[in-house]
C-alpha cells in the first residue's frame, strides 16, 4: 500500500459574510478534494490540543500522531532541525523573523518578505554584531523572513526552561501590537531584538528597499525557543519508510525528528509562488521505492495571515489542481491496478480565517480515498452539492477524531 498526506496550511475558514456566507473552500473550485472527500471518507479532527497554541508545528505533530505535550519542545529547534543546524544538548534555538517595525509597533511579520539573498545580508551583519559576546549568540539564515537564532549554553540547567514560554508572542499574532509590551521577558533575548534595530534600520539593504517602496526588515523577533527535541522514528509507529516534501524548514525539521527522509524540490518557497507542481513530481517520484510521502503546501496560510481572500482562494486552486490532481492522476496509474493500491488524506493543518489573520484552533476537515475500498466505504454524504470543506465534514461519518491521540493516523493505516 502507498500512503500519501497532502496538507494544505491554514485552509480552513470562516463564512465570509460578502462572499454569500462562504468559507475559501466552498469558494474556491477543487474538483480533486471533492473527488477525495465524495468517493472515499470526509470528516473533521482536532489537531490543537487544549492549552497549546494553533501553530503548525502543534498541529502537524499531531497529525502524526506524536503529543506535543511530550515531544514539543519549540518551534526553534524543529527549524533548526531542517536547516541541518548542529545543536548540543544544551543549546537554545529560537525562531528568527526578519520583522518591519514602525512607530514602536510590528507592522509586518515578514519585513515586507524579504528575498533570500536580503535576508542573509542583514543575517551576516548581526552575526558580525553579536560574535564575540559573553554567550555565543549566532543567527543562521533560512528562507526570507524565516530564520533561526541559536543561543551556545555550557549548561542545560540555565534559567530557559524550554518550550512556548521562551522568547515573544508568534509575530503574525501581534500585528500592530505595542513593541514594547511584547518583548520577550528574558534580557539577553530583549537586548538582542533592541540592538538588532540599531543595525539593521539603516543597513544597506534596508535603504534599497525604501527607495523600490519596499517595507524595511528592520528587527528581528525570537520566539518559540527550546532544545533539540527527541522522538520514536515513523516508521517504529507505522511500520513504513516514507518522506516529506515542504518549502518550510518546520516541516521538514519535524520529518528529519521522526526519521523521515527530506526531499529538497527546486523552486518550493513556502509562499504563494512556490513550486507546486514540481512537489507533486517529487512525491509521485518518491514512492517508487517508499511507502509513504507527506507533502505540505504553505501559500494558503500566507495568503490568510495577509487578510486576502482572493489570494487564499487562488492558493487552495492551485493546491487542489497542481498537487492533488497531480498526485491522485500519477497514483492512479501507477498504483491503482498493483496488488496493494493506494491511500490519500488531503486536510489543512489549522485553521487560518482571513478575518482574523491568524491562527485558531477548531477542528479541521480531511478526507481519505482508499482506491480499493470504492464501493465498499463510501461517505454516508454523497449528496451532489457536496465536496470538501467545513460544513460537508461536519457531517460526515467519523465524528470529530483527536489527532493527538493518534486517531487519525490509526485509522488511515488501517485497511478500511
Amino acid at each position: 500500500m502507498k500512503y500519501v498526506i497532502l496538507i494544505g496550511d491554514g485552509m480552513a475558514d470562516y463564512p465570509i459574510p460578502e462572499r454569500g456566507n462562504k468559507t475559501a473552500l466552498q469558494i474556491a473550485s477543487t474538483p480533486n478534494l471533492d473527488f477525495i472527500a465524495t468517493e472515499g471518507i470526509c470528516s473533521m479532527v482536532k489537531t490543537i490540543p487544549e492549552g497549546l497554541d494553533a501553530g503548525s508545528d502543534i498541529a502537524i505533530l499531531s497529525i502524526l500522531g506524536y503529543d506535543p505535550a511530550k515531544y514539543y519542545t519549540g518551534r526553534g529547534p524543529l527549524e533548526a532541525m531542517g536547516m541541518h543546524i548542529p545543536l548540543d544538548e544544551s543549546d537554545i534555538a529560537f525562531r528568527c523573523n526578519l520583522i518591519t517595525e514602525k512607530g514602536g509597533t510590528i507592522e509586518d511579520y515578514s519585513g515586507g518578505h524579504i528575498t533570500n539573498d536580503e535576508a542573509g545580508e542583514l543575517i551576516e551583519a548581526l552575526n558580525e554584531e553579536f560574535s564575540g559576546k559573553r554567550q555565543e549568540i549566532v543567527f543562521y539564515p533560512g528562507i526570507s523572513y524565516r530564520n533561526v537564532l541559536v543561543l551556545k549554553s555550557e549548561s542545560k540547567d540555565n534559567d530557559f526552561r524550554g518550550g512556548k514560554e521562551i522568547g515573544g508572542a508568534p509575530p503574525h499574532d501581534i500585528i500592530g501590537a505595542r513593541l514594547e509590551e511584547n518583548l520577550p521577558k528574558e534580557e539577553i533575548l530583549r537586548n538582542v531584538v533592541l540592538t538588532s534595530k540599531k543595525v539593521l534600520d539603516a543597513h544597506e539593504v534596508n535603504a534599497k528597499r525604501m527607495a523600490r517602496n519596499k517595507r524595511k526588515a528592520n528587527m528581528v523577533w525570537l520566539w518559540s525557543g527550546g532544545r533539540k527535541p527527541v522522538m520514536p522514528a515513523f516508521s517504529e509507529f507505522y511500520g513504513v519508510r516514507g518522506s516529506v516534501i515542504s518549502g518550510v524548514y518546520l516541516i521538514k525539521g519535524i520529518g528529519r525528528c521522526v526519521g523521515l527522509d527530506v526531499i529538497d524540490v527546486p523552486g518550493a518557497t513556502g509562499y504563494i509562488d512556490t513550486n507546486y507542481e514540481g512537489k507533486a513530481e517529487y512525491a509521485l517520484r518518491s514512492l517508487k521505492d517508499k511507502d509513504f510521502v507527506l507533502v505540505h503546501v504553505e501559500a494558503p496560510d500566507e495568503a490568510a495571515h495577509l487578510g486576502d481572500i482572493d489570494l487564499k482562494v487562488k492558493a487552495i486552486e492551485d493546491f487542489d489542481a497542481l498537487v492533488v490532481g497531480k498526485v491522485l492522476k500519477g497514483l492512479e496509474d501507477e498504483f491503482a491496478d498493483t496488488d496493494e493500491g493506494y491511500k490519500i488524506l488531503a486536510l489543512p493543518d489549522h485553521y487560518t480565517p482571513v478575518s482574523v489573520g491568524t491562527h485558531t484552533k477548531e477542528a479541521v476537515p480531511f478526507a481519505i480515498y482508499h482506491s480499493q475500498a470504492q464501493g465498499k466505504s463510501k461517505s454516508k454524504n454523497k449528496k451532489e452539492e457536496s465536496g470538501f470543506d467545513e460544513t460537508s465534514a461536519r457531517n460526515g461519518d467519523l465524528g470529530v477524531l483527536d489527532a493527538r491521540a493518534g486517531d487519525l493516523m490509526r485509522f488511515f493505516f488501517s485497511k478500511r
